[in-house]
Order: C-alpha cells, then structure tokens, then sequence
C-alpha cells in the first residue's frame, strides 16, 4: 500500500519528467546531431545551442561551396533554425563561441557574420581550434535568452 506522503512525492516527480522532455529542442530543418547531444536545451528562459557546422539540413551532408564566406553562412542558419524551433529569434542570442580553423579568414568570416547581427550583436569569443569535426573551417556554438 503507497502512502499518502509517497503519491505526493510521486505526483510532484511526474511534472519534471514531462519537463526534462521538453527542455529538448530539435528540428529538421537543422542538420541532425553528429554525435550524442541535443541541437539545444532550452532552461526556464534560456537556450543552450550546440556547435553548429556548415552541415546541408536536407541531407547531413557537407555543403558543396567549402569557402569561408558559404560555410559562415550555412552555419548561421543551421543555428537560426534551432533558435527559432525553440520559438526565440535571432536578436535573442546573447552570445556565440566561433571556433575557427584558421584566424586568418577572420576578416571574412566577421563580413558575413555581421550580416545576422546588424543591431546590437551578442557577445563573442573567437578561437582557432586545430582541427574541427568533418575538418571544417568554422563551428558556432551560442546561448540565447529572452
């Protein structure tokens, strides 16, 4: 026999399962997770988006233009997608880490960056990384919050 004190345990346990499910965001049209991670997690009124990379949504698939420019670009709207999966927008991205093969596309990379960021850009740190998954030239991870 479950005593009371049991079922309201119980019952107060039941709303954070539902909970942990839906912290979860995934969407189609970003490119499917290469490894064992979420594309976000959205936390009360934050949203953890993992690294992006220049990943085709329709096909997982490298994109064919290898250029720093089309990479950036594909990269930034693979995140879009899961941002707006989430039901936040772009200008709710508080931060980014860009994680870079080589600085000295920066400049190039930065033109087209500024693109999706025209008003008020979120916070950022940029690395170089020796070598990124798929050996791409470029991976966006970002947190948003509203």
């Amino acid at each position: 026999m479950i005593r009371l004190p049991a079922l309201a345990a119980l019952a107060l346990l039941l709303p954070l399962a539902a909970t942990a499910q839906d912290r979860v965001i995934a969407t189609r049209n970003a490119p499917e997770a290469i490894g064992p991670y979420s594309q976000a997690i959205r936390v009360g009124n934050t949203l953890y988006l993992a690294g992006q990379i220049a990943l085709d949504p329709r096909t997982n698939q490298m994109i064919a233009d290898r250029s720093i420019e089309a990479e950036t670009r594909q990269v930034l709207d693979n995140l879009r997608a899961v941002v707006e999966a989430a039901g936040f927008s772009m200008s709710d991205i508080v931060s980014t880490t860009v994680f870079m093969a080589d600085l000295n596309e920066f400049a190039r990379m930065n033109a087209v960056y500024a693109t999706y960021f025209p008003t008020n850009p979120p916070a950022r740190a940029t690395v170089q990384a020796a070598r990124l998954p798929r050996d791409v030239r470029i991976e966006i991870a970002a947190i948003a919050a509203r």
